[in-house]
């Protein structure tokens, strides 16, 4: 992937969260709310859109102004949706979480996740005008274990082994059948799909050509 589409890390406790990223030089700005970046994820868990309009419809969510280099464009977007984290810190957090199965789900788990940020954070996601992605994520990735979605994260996640009792195995049976998810992809997936789309997807020749930016 160029190095001309990343930026240096953020630490969000003193630094502005950014508004762009950097192509060749120069700034483009970036749509930042969370919402964006919630269908940009569901987005690329369509089974049924080609990697190539993927592409297209990603950049036209994010983009104000549709970019010309769709490549960097694409690998700068990947960094703004990682929150600035490096690949190291990626497959770090990836390894100790230990479940490259996906957990949870932007569709499916909606009311779940609007409910974890209200009891948690006092913060109705419904009255939220706006919140940059990387706030979102943050508060996301800190929910307690207390909220009714990080148990449920957690019944998806844990491996039923041997040295379970049997009430125990079966509880936890039935929580991740009561709770599994239709859709295969995970985040870890659907970046890998991102970056295999970029290096080796086929024909993306005239991708900005096929439908104008929007505000």
């Amino acid at each position: 992937m160029a190095e001309t589409a990343l930026m240096p890390g953020k630490n969000i406790l003193i630094d502005l969260l950014p508004e762009s990223v950097m192509m060749n030089g120069w700034e483009y700005r970036v749509r930042t709310d969370f919402r964006i970046y919630i269908l940009f994820e569901l987005l690329w868990q369509e089974e049924d859109i080609d990697s190539a309009e993927k592409i297209r419809k990603s950049l036209l969510l994010c983009y104000p102004e549709m970019p010309h280099d769709y490549r960097q464009a694409m690998e700068a977007l990947l960094w703004f949706y990682k929150c600035g984290k490096s690949e190291r810190k990626q497959d770090q957090e990836a390894a100790e979480r230990h479940s490259p199965a996906r957990i949870y789900s932007f569709e499916h788990d909606a009311d779940y996740i609007y409910a974890a940020f209200l009891s948690q954070y006092g913060i109705d996601l419904q009255d939220m005008e706006y919140l940059h992605w990387w706030k979102f994520r943050a508060m996301f990735n800190s929910l307690s274990d207390q909220t009714e979605f990080v148990k449920i994260m957690g019944y998806r996640s844990i491996d039923i082994s041997e040295d379970m009792s049997g009430s125990q195995k079966a509880f936890y049976r039935r929580m991740k059948r009561i709770h599994a998810l239709p859709l295969p992809k995970g985040e870890e997936e659907m970046q890998d799909a991102i970056v295999e789309a970029l290096m080796n997807g086929g024909d993306l020749t005239g991708i900005l050509d096929k439908g104008g930016g929007t505000n």
